[in-house]
C-alpha cells in the first residue's frame, strides 16, 4: 500500500470521519496533527501544488484569526502561505496526501477517488 499521510484536527468531526475511513480501509496512515505540528512554508508551498489551488482556497475564512488578521483584503500569496504557518487553524481540513496527490476531505468521496 502506498505511503499516506492526513493532516489531521481530532476536534473536528469531518477529520475524524477521514481519519475513520481510512481505518476502515485498513491504510496505516501517517497523522499529522497540524495545529500541534505546523507545516513548514516549503510544506504548505508542496500540499497547495499537489491540491492545485491558490493559497486562499485552503483557508477557512470564517476563522476569528482571519478576519483579526485582514487576510480577505491580502493580495499576496506569500502573506497568505505565512499567515498559515503562524495560525494553522486557517488551514482548511482534513487534507489527505498519497503519491503525490492531494484532496481536502470535503466531501468524503474525494478521499475515496485518492485512495481507491
Amino acid at each position: 500500500m502506498a505511503n499516506v499521510t492526513i493532516w489531521h484536527n481530532p476536534r473536528c468531526s469531518k477529520s475524524r470521519d477521514t481519519f475513520n475511513l481510512l481505518e476502515e480501509k485498513g491504510i496505516d496512515a501517517e497523522v499529522i496533527k497540524y495545529l500541534d505540528t505546523p507545516p513548514t512554508k516549503e510544506e504548505l508551498k508542496d500540499v497547495l501544488k499537489m491540491l492545485g489551488i491558490a493559497p486562499r482556497e485552503l483557508m477557512r475564512t470564517k476563522e476569528d484569526v482571519y478576519k483579526e488578521l485582514n487576510l480577505a483584503e491580502e493580495k499576496n500569496d506569500e502573506k497568505l502561505i505565512e499567515a498559515m504557518v503562524a495560525n494553522p487553524k486557517l488551514i482548511e481540513r482534513p487534507i489527505v496526501i498519497k503519491d503525490g496527490k492531494a484532496v481536502i476531505g470535503r466531501p468524503l468521496e474525494k478521499v475515496i477517488e485518492l485512495i481507491s
